[in-house]
């Protein structure tokens, strides 16, 4: 065999980093090991695999055909090495949606590694446009989203059914008027969720679409900073019913009567269609499933695995 291991995991981490540099920092190898792994991979086979611009580099059309047969490959090694330990599961890089992450993908990682303790899993919280954008560079196994992509790089399945749902602060004029018309609703303050999540893509689809006058009073990236904000008194929310449960139990939020809308969604899973999975994200997805029959139907999600 021509090429090594070696030289595929440099290839792989140049094409994440775009930087020989900072390739080499990652892989805990100098910058001229890294930089001559490259240049002998692509003397071998005299093929360029990237476009050298300034101290970046960039993946040219060959260096992206490979990109995923080189995750394979590493991929498929990491596996041997785990099974010649002795079965250990290989590392697993999981990203969620912040609503997922912050109410539910710690639950689920923390019981993973509960089964597998000598596992490693890095669990990465963003938007939905930031989860898909990793997913596509091949920097994450598997992603737990909230909004729908539409990238064709990209496998989605339904895992859990969601609503968003319209609240306010419990003295609030609408926390006890009953079902709220759309006129009333347009005259309120609101306060959302940014562009590029999947909460805001949904709330703009529905509510805004139907509100061409809508106040958006303040856009905030995380939904505890929005029940704050509308516990506060500064305007209403829409959020999903999931962050809000305890708020709700509490009583310090109320639920707006918005039947007029439907506010319906899933969660998904979602993972690179080039990337074949591995027995750790096979795992995980596995233990993920065991929370769909127990949350379908609730309005509070009950964990199997959670006292």
């Amino acid at each position: 065999m021509r090429i090594t291991l070696r030289q595929i995991e440099v290839f792989a981490a140049i094409a994440r980093s775009e930087n020989v540099s900072r390739a080499a920092r990652q892989l805990s190898m100098s910058q001229s090991a890294a930089s001559s792994a490259l240049v002998e991979l692509e003397r071998q086979f005299d093929c360029p695999l990237f476009d050298r611009i300034g101290k970046s580099l960039r993946l040219n059309s060959t260096g992206r055909g490979l990109l995923p047969q080189a995750q394979d490959m590493l991929a498929r090694a990491t596996d041997i090495e785990a099974y010649l330990a002795g079965g250990v599961l290989g590392p697993l890089a999981v990203g969620a949606t912040l609503t997922i992450g912050n109410y539910l993908a710690t639950l689920v990682v923390a019981e993973y590694l509960r089964r597998h303790p000598a596992s490693k899993v890095s669990l990465h919280v963003a938007n939905t446009h930031s989860i898909v954008e990793q997913l596509i560079r091949f920097e994450l196994d598997i992603g737990l989203i909230e909004g729908e992509a539409d990238d064709p790089n990209l496998l989605l399945e339904p895992w859990l059914d969601d609503t968003l749902v319209a609240f306010c602060a419990p003295q609030h004029p609408l926390a006890s008027a009953g079902e709220v018309s759309r006129q009333l609703l347009s005259e309120q303050k609101w306060i959302v969720r940014e562009h590029g999540s999947g909460t805001r893509a949904l709330f703009d689809r529905v509510i805004a679409k139907a509100l061409p006058d809508i106040h958006i009073q303040l856009e905030l990236e995380h939904t505890e900073a929005i029940k704050r904000a509308v516990e506060s008194g500064l305007g209403i929310g829409c959020l999903s019913r999931l962050s809000l449960r305890e708020a709700f139990r509490r009583g310090s939020l109320v639920e707006i009567a918005t039947p007029q809308f439907d506010l319906r969604r899933h969660f998904y899973f979602a993972r690179h269609r080039q990337r074949p999975i591995s027995p750790a994200a096979r795992t995980l997805l596995e233990l993920c499933r065991e929370t769909s029959g127990a949350a379908q139907g609730t309005d509070t999600l009950q964990l199997p695995f959670i006292s």
